[in-house]
């Protein structure tokens, strides 16, 4: 199905926002978006003649079996990109998620299917999130935890839960990137910060805020 670039931001919107909640409202996408309820509901009824979501007035919008499958394949093609722009192109983390915008609206599934292989079929983009394969199906994200949540001393950065520029680049100052290995010296009652070690660096302190989007597995 031919899709513009604005039907498929759309549809991938959705679709993180269907993610724990029943159905979306168009107050909400019109936020996720940055755009009015307006041209939320405009949207909404072409999405519907094109079968990619259900929709009704005021009972919120669930993408259709058919939508679900189009937004998977946007985002299979917005993850592989981050990993080559990581991997291949020595991008930084926090650099990558605005070119992969653009880059996921390149439809050619030939081209999305080489760039998989070429990179050996990852599982994970670079911010630890799953990629869905060539069928649209999601592995599953793995076990972890918060570091604020994490009761264990010696843990690996498996994920971080915003992806915004300022906390990547923050972590990336401080060293941290997936797989860095933390150990936590210290968790402070007053303000719930830690302080944690990375090898061969001084230990240093980060806030509740930062403690709460990186994810992690005890090792």
């Amino acid at each position: 199905m031919n899709l513009s670039v604005s039907e498929e931001n759309y549809i991938k919107s959705i679709y993180k926002l269907e993610e724990g909640q029943d159905s979306v409202t168009t107050n909400a996408l019109a936020y996720e978006l940055d755009t009015k309820p307006a041209s939320v509901t405009d949207m909404a009824k072409k999405l519907k003649e094109k079968k990619l979501i259900a929709y009704e007035k005021y009972q919120g919008i669930n993408l259709t079996p058919e939508g679900k499958k189009a937004a998977l394949q946007i985002v299979r093609r917005h993850r592989l990109w981050e990993c080559f722009l990581v991997e291949k192109l020595a991008f930084s983390w926090e650099e990558v998620h605005e070119l992969a915008e653009e880059l996921e609206h390149v439809r050619s599934e030939k081209l999305t299917n080489r760039l998989s292989e070429f990179l050996g079929n990852p599982a994970i983009d670079p911010h630890g999130d799953p990629i869905p394969d060539a069928q649209g199906k999601m592995g599953k994200p793995r076990t972890q935890t918060s570091l604020h949540k994490s009761q264990a001393k010696r843990l690996e950065v498996m994920a971080v839960s915003d992806k915004s520029a300022a906390l990547l680049e923050f972590l990336t100052a401080k060293g941290i990137r997936l797989g860095t290995q933390l150990d936590v010296i210290e968790r402070y009652a007053f303000d719930n910060s830690i302080e944690i070690k990375i090898r061969n660096q001084p230990a240093f302190t980060i806030s509740e805020q930062v403690s709460k989007n990186i994810m992690v597995k005890a090792i």
